[in-house]
C-alpha cells in the first residue's frame, strides 16, 4: 500500500482498511475521519485524549500506514487544510504561524529557487511513469473524436483554457466548458458517443467536474482524466487516466507538469496528422 500523499488517500486508505484494525485502532480511525482541524493543529496528547488512546497507539496507527510516526500525518491534514484556504494571503500567515522554523522562507529569490527544484523533479517523474501506452491511445481517442470538450474548473481552469487554445491551432473540434453563466448544461448538452471528454481536475476535487464527467458517461462519450491520484472520484470514468503529481512548495502546488503534459497531447496529436 503506497503512503497518502494527501487527506482523500489517507481517507479512502482507512475506509477500506476499517474492518481490519484493531479496537484500539479503529478508535484512532474514527477519530481522523471525523476531526479535520484537531489533526492539523492540536498537539500529539491533546488527539490521544480526545480519541481516548495513549499516545503511543497513535504512533501505531501511523506505522500501519506506512507514516514513519504520527507527525506525518498531522502535516498532511495541515497542509491539506491550509491549501483549502482560497486566499495565498491567509496561506501564507498560516504558514509563518504554524511553521515559523524556516528562516527564509517568504525571500523571492528562495522561492523561485524552491519553484525550480520542485518542478524539475515532477517534469522527469511526469516522464519516466507516463507509459507510451497511456499517451498513444489519448492521441488515438483525441484523433478519432468528433469534437473534444474540456473541462478545468478553479486551478485547473488555466490548464484547460490553454488545451482549449492548442487544439484549436491543431485544428480540432476543440470546446472549453467553463459554466459561463451557469450554462454548464447548456454547454454539455451535445456531447454525444463520437465525443471526447478531458476532464483536469486535483484534489480537492471539483464537484461540478465530477457531475459532468458522470453526464459523459450517460453520453457515451470517451474520457481522458488527468488528475492526481487513483483514488481520484473522477479516475473511475476514465479511458485514460494520467496521474500527474505536481510540485508544491509549502501550501502552493505549481501547475507545471500538467501543462507540459497536455501541450505533449496537442503536439502529438498535431503530427498524427502528418502520418
Amino acid at each position: 500500500m503506497p503512503v497518502a500523499t494527501n487527506i482523500a488517500q489517507l481517507q479512502q486508505q482507512i475506509r477500506t482498511r476499517y474492518g481490519d484494525l484493531s479496537k484500539r485502532l479503529q478508535q484512532v480511525a474514527s477519530y481522523v475521519l471525523e476531526n479535520n482541524n484537531s489533526l492539523a493543529f492540536d498537539t500529539i496528547a491533546v488527539i490521544a485524549t480526545q480519541a481516548g488512546v495513549p499516545p503511543s497507539t497513535l504512533i501505531r496507527f501511523a506505522k500501519a500506514f506506512e507514516f514513519s510516526g504520527f507527525n506525518e500525518i498531522k502535516q498532511l491534514f495541515r497542509r491539506d487544510l491550509i491549501e483549502e484556504t482560497a486566499s495565498y494571503t491567509d496561506r501564507a500567515r498560516l504558514l509563518k504561524e504554524h511553521e515559523p522554523e524556516q528562516a527564509g522562507r517568504g525571500k523571492p529569490l528562495h522561492i523561485l529557487q524552491q519553484f525550480a527544484q520542485v518542478n524539475s523533479q515532477a517534469m522527469h517523474q511526469l516522464a519516466t511513469q507516463t507509459s507510451q501506452q497511456q499517451l498513444e491511445l489519448a492521441v488515438d481517442i483525441l484523433n478519432k473524436a468528433d469534437n473534444i470538450y474540456i473541462v478545468g474548473l478553479r486551478r485547473s481552469f488555466s490548464i484547460a483554457t490553454y488545451l482549449t487554445y492548442a487544439l484549436r491551432h491543431a485544428e480540432r473540434r476543440a470546446f472549453l466548458i467553463d459554466g459561463l453563466g451557469g450554462m454548464f448544461n447548456e454547454q454539455f448538452s451535445m456531447v454525444g458517443a463520437n465525443d471526447v471528454v478531458l476532464s483536469i481536475s486535483f484534489s480537492p476535487y471539483a464537484a461540478e467536474t465530477v457531475t459532468l464527467s458522470e453526464a459523459a458517461v450517460k453520453a457515451g462519450a470517451k474520457q481522458i482524466i488527468i488528475t492526481d491520484s487513483q483514488a481520484s472520484p473522477l479516475a473511475q470514468f476514465s479511458d485514460v487516466c494520467f496521474v500527474v503529481n505536481e510540485g508544491k512548495v509549502d501550501a502552493f502546488r505549481s501547475q507545471s507538469a500538467s501543462l507540459c503534459l497536455v501541450q505533449s497531447l496537442a503536439v502529438a496529436l498535431a503530427f498524427n496528422d502528418e502520418q
